[in-house]
């Protein structure tokens, strides 16, 4: 586990156990359901997505559909009118680029949560493509590796198994994220710079004119004694 610094909001302690999960015993028929991945995103295949009662009894308000276009006669949005969608569609595949699609689907996730909204995250099965964006999401969110978001999601839905493609896509994601982040908080490290730049500017110009100045009586002393 590479949890690095302190995690805003959490203590190194409470992260290690958000990552480690609650440790319940996990059957198969949970592959069909959905599960919480953190606090208002869930994670599940079709059958979840499918189910008003499922969706109620979790409080669902907002939902994520995942798919790959071949599949949008079955892999569709059921309620248009009770839930808030989005629908991206994506393919299962190797060389499907995820990071291009990926902040679409964040903001949808955001916006939902910040709002006191639930999102449930689905594709067909709940087994690749989804988690993908799941994992992707925890990383960027909770601001850990990609092995520890990885482990994160996989320790409450443990039949995911992303494709190989896109397992190297959310690994290149958290060199992504990290430099995203540092840009957003360079400007006010510049700003700050800058401001000291000012005063110290302020301050080289005062002292160059008191010295003119000084110069300048000295020159008007020296004149008058010449005289």
């Amino acid at each position: 586990m590479q949890t690095g610094g302190v995690t805003p909001g959490f203590s190194p302690d409470q992260l290690r156990e958000l990552i480690q999960g609650s440790g319940e015993e996990w059957t198969y028929e949970m592959r069909r359901e959905c599960q919480e991945i953190l606090p208002g995103v869930l994670l599940g295949p079709m059958q979840a997505s499918k189910s008003l009662e499922t969706l109620q009894r979790h409080g669902i308000t907002h939902i994520l559909c995942i798919r790959d276009a071949k599949e949008a006669f079955s892999v569709r949005p059921r309620f248009p009118d009770q839930f808030q969608y989005m629908v991206l569609d994506v393919q299962d595949s190797e060389e499907q680029n995820l990071i291009r699609l990926f902040p679409q689907a964040s903001t949808f996730i955001d916006n939902a949560t910040a709002n006191g909204g639930r999102v449930l995250v689905h594709c067909n099965g709940g087994i690749s493509l989804s988690p993908a964006f799941v994992v992707m999401y925890v990383m960027q969110h909770l601001q850990i590796p990609w092995e520890d978001a990885l482990h994160l999601v996989q320790n409450r839905r443990y039949c995911i198994s992303p494709n190989s493609g896109f397992l190297t896509q959310i690994k290149e994601y958290e060199s992504i994220y990290k430099a995203t982040r540092a840009v957003q908080s360079f400007p006010q490290q510049g700003n700050a710079i800058a401001r000291r730049k000012r005063v110290d500017d302020s301050d080289d110009e005062g002292q160059n004119r008191v010295e003119d100045r000084k110069r300048q009586l000295v020159d008007d002393e020296d004149d008058a004694m010449e005289l």
